[in-house]
């Protein structure tokens, strides 16, 4: 662990996730954090790939090397969506990816597989008013979990079809969009409602000594 200004010991995450995510989603996933890890929050560093996150011995090779590198890492934690363009699709759901990030590194407890069913953008449905706003379209919102949105349409393809038909007259674009859908909302919304979003916060709140989302 790193020293704090305090002296204390700061906590050091490495989150390896897709470049756009990382840059979307990170600042906003810190904010949510600070609060409940006053004075244990940890410092996360991202690990960001242009496209998807590595796979098979790739994957144990970064992980263990950022377990044990310069930049040690105390937690190494991979992000990946389920949806990953890969034809035949690689992961069936959340949990076959994460079991399968869990087989390609091995039986070390300082890595934690996550996965976004069936890619990030589930975790963007519950804000579906202000996708509606910024669309300028007011397509009803897919019903039910947003995290059961499958392969047919993953939630991405939902976004960027409201984007395109409604009155902005452009697509939807990941690192402006989805940051200014966050933006303007409360990140325990979708935590409330996407159960591997939660696990994923959960995760970093329990290796920092902090109190679970129930």
């Amino acid at each position: 662990m790193a020293d704090g200004a305090n002296g204390w010991a700061v906590m050091k995450i490495a989150l390896i996730v897709e470049g756009k995510t990382e840059k979307v989603f990170l600042p906003f996933l810190r904010e949510f954090l600070k609060p409940r890890l006053s004075g244990i929050m940890p410092r996360i560093d991202p690990f960001p790939y242009d496209g998807r996150i590595p796979t098979g011995q790739k994957l144990q090779r970064v992980v263990t090397n950022l377990l044990s590198g310069g930049r040690k890492a105390d937690h190494v934690l991979a992000l990946t969506d389920v949806y990953t363009g890969a034809q035949p699709p690689e992961f069936q759901d959340a949990a076959d990816a994460k079991a399968k990030m869990r087989q390609w590194v091995g039986s070390e407890p300082r890595f934690h597989p996550h996965a976004a069913q069936y890619d990030f953008e589930a975790w963007l449905l519950p804000y579906w008013s202000t996708i509606q706003t910024l669309a300028g379209h007011k397509r009803t919102a897919p019903s039910g979990n947003p995290e059961a949105v499958n392969h047919n349409k993953p939630p991405a393809r939902r976004i960027m079809e409201v984007f395109e038909i409604g009155k902005c007259r452009d697509s939807y674009v990941k690192p402006r969009d989805a940051a200014r859908i966050l933006r303007d909302n409360d990140l325990s919304i979708a935590v409330g409602q996407c159960s591997e979003l939660k696990a994923l916060v959960n995760t970093i709140l329990s290796v920092c000594g902090g109190a679970a989302i129930p």
